[in-house]
């Protein structure tokens, strides 16, 4: 009889393990399953940052080889006489469909024929970001 007691007594101290052990293993899996979502969001920001960069380098390109194709109005190209001429115009507005709060300098020296662009674009999550170029057109 005591043998039966015995028995029953370590069953009764083993009820509830098995529950005890599937909860812990969901809860080892929603740690697993949110470390999945964030890895997720980064890659997501990471991406959409490398598109934006990869624009802005695709529109610095795009305007210096216009320049090159209209040399004799390269001045109309300068920031303060771009909103005058319609290809300068059209490509700053690319500009600013293309990119979130984008906004490009540019500045033609004729004495040495040097061209400095700036690209500006602002992500709320983010913060500002800045693509230079550096060219000389002659």
């Amino acid at each position: 009889m005591n043998a039966v007691r015995s028995l029953r007594a370590r069953r009764k101290s083993q009820r509830g393990v098995a529950l005890i052990e599937a909860l812990v293993g969901i809860l080892i899996f929603a740690f697993g399953i949110i470390g999945l979502v964030g890895l997720q969001v980064a890659m997501t920001r990471a991406q959409g940052t490398a598109k934006f960069r990869a624009d802005a380098a695709y529109l610095g390109s795009e305007v210096i080889g216009r320049m090159w194709a209209d040399q004799p109005n390269l001045a109309q190209y300068n920031t303060a006489n771009c909103g005058s001429y319609d290809p300068c115009k059209d490509w700053r507005d690319k500009v600013s469909a293309s990119l979130p709060g984008g906004s490009p300098t540019l500045e033609y020296t004729a004495a040495d024929g040097t061209v400095a662009l700036t690209i500006t674009w602002t992500t709320p999550a983010e913060g500002t970001h800045t693509h230079v170029v550096a060219t000389s057109i002659r």
